[in-house]
């Protein structure tokens, strides 16, 4: 079964080109800069030898993915379409694989990371304000739901919100990294030591959540129906986005280092607090609450968005999905499809919540799918390479073909990485083993879609 050759025209509407590219930017920045930046650093700093290593892994994090952001960058040039990763793996390999990344983006990757998502934000909210037994979980169903009736009424006003989440992140960021770098400065040099090991300079451990932290960046992909002039937009979008990110990345950490020390760092469970504790007083480990929650909301308004085209286009594609290919013309949103999301994340959010750690069943939950694909969306540039392209003279990734294939190599590695990590996790592994299975069920339904596409072509 072949893939289609241009984009299928939408049942009603058709997505309009109305970002630009600080927009897309934003769009970028406030899906990779979550909650984990919060989480992750005391975790990595177990799993390193040195405070050089650790600030070493950070930028290389970084430069990871600026490189698969070149090999986006061309794919998404050279076929700018609303379905973005689904789009190019239905091009490249046939409809039997868009058909499984869709399903597994719709049932395990999006909307896991939705719930993901929305469980850091109602884990911090009931810090502010305790809603009793359940709180979390309260607050995290009402995120979904939420995002998702915001998203319904127009692609306007969720980006009117993007920005204005971003904004107050970035300068709350800006506060924690101004104490740690400064204020945190004349702390006693014995709270900031770095220790050497003689150990292994660092495990896996650490790549696995510095990229978790990093990831994010490739929904730029969905956006590139709605990028103006996309040829040369999503580029400089995917580029001062994650060049944005790197540089706060690595300034937050080196606050950290610079309060708490690498010691310091290991035996925290919120390094952000700890130092905003120690620089700021209670008042600043407060604040920090608020911080984490605009940085919750601001992913979860970024990944609603994005998540809900890759169900539009399979919508558009497949009969038994035909419902979900509808573009409302007056909100230029995708309305069906992001009802199905938020009815899903929603689903998944109860499920979870009868795990001890929800946050941590969905990122297992959705690591070996979301690994899995993007090793072979990787794969897909050699592919369409050698196929014309819908944009004449779209971005060409430079150093081809030695950049997409240490893109591909890294995946593979994390695919590896991660998935041998969340099957040993306990209770983490039942988050892991129902993602797998979940996944295994697009199998049947893509036979069974198969099926109807050809019922249909010999009934006419």
């Amino acid at each position: 079964m072949s893939a289609p050759r241009e984009p299928a025209a939408a049942a009603a509407g058709a997505p309009r080109p109305t970002f630009g590219v600080l927009d897309a930017a934003a769009m970028i920045v406030g899906i990779v800069i979550g909650a984990g930046i919060f989480k992750a650093p005391s975790i990595v700093a177990g799993s390193v030898a040195s405070s050089e290593i650790f600030i070493a892994l950070w930028v290389a994090g970084g430069v990871i993915s600026f490189v698969g952001a070149l090999c986006y960058a061309e794919l998404g040039s050279a076929f700018p379409n609303a379905g973005g990763e689904y789009y190019f793996l239905t091009r490249a390999f046939g409809r039997p694989v868009g058909f499984l990344f869709a399903w597994a983006r719709m049932s395990v990757v999006q909307t896991g990371a939705i719930a993901a998502i929305a469980f850091v934000f109602g884990d911090y909210a009931t810090q502010v304000l305790p809603l009793g037994p359940g709180s979390s979980v309260i607050y995290a169903a009402l995120a979904v739901l939420g995002i998702t009736a915001l998203n319904i009424v127009g692609t306007r006003e969720s980006r009117v919100l993007q920005n204005v989440l971003l904004t107050a992140l970035l300068c709350a960021v800006a506060v924690v990294i101004v104490a740690g770098l400064a204020i945190g400065g004349a702390a006693p040099a014995a709270a900031r030591p770095a220790t050497a090991s003689s150990g292994p300079m660092f495990s896996q451990l650490a790549l696995i959540f510095i990229l978790l932290t990093y990831g994010g960046w490739n929904e730029a992909a969905y956006l590139t129906a709605e990028i103006r002039d996309a040829r040369r937009n999503i580029v400089r979008a995917l580029v001062l986005g994650i060049l944005v990110v790197t540089v706060i990345y690595v300034l937050l950490n080196l606050a950290y280092l610079n309060v708490l020390g690498l010691d310091g760092m290991k035996a925290s469970k919120a390094v952000a607090a700890d130092l905003m504790q120690k620089t700021l007083g209670g008042g600043g480990a407060a604040a920090l609450s608020l911080i984490v929650i605009a940085a919750a909301l601001s992913t979860l308004n970024a990944t609603v968005f994005t998540g809900a085209r890759t169900n539009y286009a399979v919508g558009r594609d497949f009969s038994i999905f035909r419902v979900l290919g509808v573009w409302k013309e007056r909100s230029n949103t995708p309305v069906n499809a992001l009802l199905v999301q938020g009815a899903v994340a929603l689903a998944l959010v109860i499920l979870a919540s009868f795990t001890p750690d929800g946050f941590e069943t969905m990122v297992a939950y959705t690591a070996p799918a979301f690994w899995l694909f993007f090793m072979l969306t990787g794969i897909s540039l050699f592919v369409l390479r050698a196929q014309e392209p819908v944009n004449a003279q779209p971005f060409r990734v430079p150093l081809y073909p030695l950049t997409p294939i240490l893109f591909c190599a890294m995946c593979a590695y994390m695919l590896y990485s991660s998935t041998d990590y969340a099957l040993s996790k306990d209770p983490s592994s039942i988050g892991a083993q129902l993602g797998i299975g979940v996944l295994l069920l697009g199998l049947p339904l893509m036979f069974f879609a198969r099926r109807a596409v050809a019922a249909r072509a010999s009934g006419r």
